[in-house]
């Protein structure tokens, strides 16, 4: 499986941007997609995932803001990113894994065996 990230760039505070995470390969019907971010000096944190049923998961502090989707038909996985706030800079990565390794969602970016290389988000205030 390959992912390939896009769409970061630099915003200011309270704009918006999409992330997008095109997928290739065989991952197959039952899955865990995610969004991860990382800023320097801090751990990779988990921000929103979705399963192959269409249910998803946020972190607390992008609730409300930030809306995970996928679109099927291209393969497509998405993070909307609304009001953005500058302690949302980061490194974004998409991140996949096959559902039957785990029960629920794996929110540790260890539980994930397929990664994207990573998108720029800078937000400035």
């Amino acid at each position: 499986v390959q992912l390939v990230e896009s769409g970061g760039g630099s915003v200011q505070a309270g704009g918006s941007l999409r992330l997008s995470c095109a997928a290739s390969g065989y991952l197959g019907s039952r899955y865990y997609m995610g969004w991860f971010r990382q800023a320097p000096g801090k751990e990779r944190e988990g921000v929103a995932f979705i399963v192959s049923d269409g249910s998803t998961r946020y972190v607390d502090s992008v609730k409300g803001r930030f809306t995970i989707s996928r679109d099927n038909a291209k393969r497509t996985l998405y993070l909307q990113m609304n009001s953005l706030k500058p302690e949302d800079a980061a490194m974004y990565y998409c991140a996949a894994e096959v559902r039957r390794r785990y029960a629920d969602i794996p929110w540790a970016w260890f539980q994930y065996s397929y990664w994207g290389q990573g998108t720029q988000v800078t937000v400035s205030s």
